[in-house]
Formats: structure tokens, C-alpha cells, sequence
């Protein structure tokens, strides 16, 4: 029972809410990290939303599966199709806000743990980097390259770990143009 508000669409809008930000993240989440992004934005508070995500696991929209001791959430298939049907019902602000702030979100994860850049000496006078970004245990870009200095080989490992999005963008960009 929710005691600070009573509007059924609002309600309604709120799982839609939690449906689109499982749907956008599209790797399972602990219910710590949903529960974070949305108060960290402000969506609902810690009740609401502990509410809401036994609702869709109870009504099937939502399922979880444990691994290494942690309960993972996403989207179901029958979560899918709501979001599908329901979709104009989330306002286009709040879909706009939490896709720029999943975005910055991933851009941060994949810094912190799935981006790799190193370097080794192979001789006087050449380097080899190693570029890596992996996303959900899938190899996205594993590049490695020849240079002449260290000096090369550490920027090229800063300018990697610094901005890999647009990096990857561009190497996957160019490789495809016709």
C-alpha cells in the first residue's frame, strides 16, 4: 500500500519507469544498483521502489537469478512486451533523462572495470599496446599496436582509459565506412 500518493496512473508509471531503466541498462542489476540509480536521480524513493520491483517479479515482468551469491534482475519477456505496449505512458522527458544518464552510467562502468590499456617494451625501440574493452564477458575490442617510444605507448594508454566510448566509436566508425 502506498501512503504518499493515491493517482493509479502515477503508479503505473513508476513500474513503467523500472521496466524502461532495466530495458536500457540490459544487463542484470542487483536491486542495490536500481535502487541507487533511481534515488540518486530522485525517481521515487527507497520504498516505493522496493515495492514496485516485488510487484514485477511477483506479476512476472521482472526476473532475477542468483550468481555469486547476488540476485541479478532484468527484464522479463512478458516485461518486454508491456514496455512495448506501454511506452507512451513513461513521459518522453523522463525516458530522455534516464537515457543520457544511463549513458554517462555506462561510460563510468566501462572506465572503471572493462577498460584496459597497457604496454610493454619489446625492444630498444618498439612497444606494444594493448587495448581491451569487454563488455558482459563479451570481447568488444582487443587492439594492439607497435610504437617507437614509451612515451607513445603511455598516451596512447591514458587516451584510451581517459575516453574509450569515443575511441571505440570511431575505430568501429571508420572500419565500416564504405
Amino acid at each position: 500500500m502506498i501512503l504518499f500518493t493515491e493517482d493509479t496512473n502515477e503508479l503505473v508509471q513508476y513500474k513503467l519507469l523500472i521496466l524502461y531503466i532495466l530495458e536500457k541498462v540490459d544487463i542484470p542489476m542487483t536491486n542495490s544498483e536500481i535502487t541507487q540509480f533511481i534515488l540518486e536521480n530522485n525517481y521515487m524513493n527507497y520504498f516505493m521502489v522496493q515495492q514496485f520491483l516485488s510487484e514485477l517479479v511477483n506479476s512476472k515482468f521482472v526476473e532475477f537469478s542468483t550468481k555469486d551469491g547476488s540476485e541479478y534482475y532484468h527484464l522479463s519477456k512478458a516485461g518486454k512486451d508491456t514496455l512495448v505496449y506501454f511506452n507512451d505512458r513513461i513521459p518522453q522527458h523522463l525516458k530522455d533523462e534516464v537515457d543520457r544518464k544511463h549513458e554517462d552510467k555506462k561510460i563510468e562502468m566501462i572506465k572503471e572495470t572493462q577498460v584496459i590499456g597497457h604496454y610493454f617494451k619489446k625492444s630498444d625501440s618498439e612497444y606494444i599496446v594493448n587495448l581491451r574493452a569487454v563488455e558482459k564477458d563479451m570481447v568488444l575490442l582487443n587492439l594492439s599496436l607497435s610504437v617507437v617510444s614509451s612515451k607513445q605507448a603511455k598516451l596512447i594508454c591514458n587516451n584510451w582509459k581517459e575516453n574509450p566510448h569515443d575511441i571505440y566509436k570511431k575505430v568501429v566508425d571508420l572500419l565500416i565506412q564504405e
